[in-house]
């Protein structure tokens, strides 16, 4: 049931997303747009409230349980970063926006530092919300699973410092310009 919840959790997040940015900008309805972006972070509450209910109603945790923690963790952290991605690139696509930017060198190498900073976030979220959902069904046995999750979070973390530090080692190469767009 709780895999079943995150597919849907993350359907339903990225339609709200079509939904708003539709509606702000093709539907030129931009106050319509931004309730619709609203709904991103009412999904993450429906996903922990099934998780916690679920739990509390006697289930035993899965590593699907630890993997809602994580995905709200990250949507907490990244959400509205994720959200200014698809806005730029709709922008783009369908009202005359400008184009994405793609940072290069040590732009890119300080963004991939961010990321760092932001995934620290994501981690510290999702193990906030396994810390609490493991004090409240108080039953080491049937929440061993979650406990588990702590490993996967300190992975997740350790590569996105490699990244950062292979980035800060060997900073991104701007992309060659085709010879009609040199001059």
């Amino acid at each position: 049931m709780v895999l079943t919840a995150i597919v849907i959790c993350e359907v339903a997040f990225w339609a709200a997303i079509l939904a708003g940015l539709s509606a702000r900008y093709l539907l030129r309805r931009p106050r319509l747009g931004a309730m619709l972006l609203m709904l991103a972070p009412i999904i993450d509450v429906v996903l922990l409230a099934l998780v916690t209910i679920d739990l509390l109603g006697g289930g035993t945790a899965s590593w699907q349980h630890g993997l809602a923690a994580i995905y709200i963790g990250v949507s907490v952290a990244y959400g509205t970063r994720m959200v200014a991605w698809a806005d730029v690139r709709f922008a783009h696509r369908f009202a005359g926006g400008a184009a994405p930017e793609k940072p290069t060198g040590m732009r890119y190498t300080a963004k991939c530092w961010k990321d760092v900073v932001t995934t620290l976030i994501a981690v510290a979220v999702a193990a906030g919300i396994l810390a609490a959902i493991i004090a409240v069904v108080n039953d080491p046995q049937r929440t061993e699973a979650l406990s588990n999750c702590y490993g996967i979070l300190g992975v997740i973390l350790a590569i996105d410092v490699v990244w950062a530090v292979s980035y800060t080692i060997w900073p991104k190469k701007p992309e060659p310009q085709p010879a009609s767009l040199r001059s």
